[in-house]
């Protein structure tokens, strides 16, 4: 499943379930996140499993052993600005259901609509 967060962690969409494990650049690609993102010209930072994705998203660079000082920095600087989405993801983790949950992804789709209503509610209130 997919997550977007708002620049101050804030998740407005939590996408449906895919069945088995989908990578994230096809599960993205599946729910028209990238398509989105590139019409609207809306800029996204996301992790490396999303090089490749298209011209408005950032990744950070890899091969650790032979980034330039430049590289290094800007991926410190991805990381810093990313984290408040992955506080968003990590709050939907947090929920025990989810943890053991061995159900269908129509199930699992359900119960995440629920979670995200609650979390809604609990920042507009």
């Amino acid at each position: 499943m997919q997550v977007v967060a708002a620049p101050d962690g804030t998740p407005p969409w939590f996408s449906r379930a895919l069945p088995d494990r989908t990578h994230d650049l096809t599960a993205a690609r599946a729910h028209g996140i990238l398509q989105t993102c590139l019409t609207r010209e809306i800029l996204v930072l996301a992790d490396r499993a999303y090089q490749g994705a298209g011209a408005t998203v950032r990744t950070p660079y890899y091969d650790h052993r032979k980034q330039s000082e430049h590289c290094q920095q800007f991926n410190r600087d991805h990381a810093r600005l990313r984290a408040p989405g992955e506080r968003a993801f990590a709050l939907l983790k947090s929920w025990r259901i989810l943890r053991r949950a061995r159900c269908s992804t129509n199930r699992i789709s359900r119960v995440i609509q629920a979670i995200h209503t609650l979390l809604t509610c609990s920042y507009s209130g």
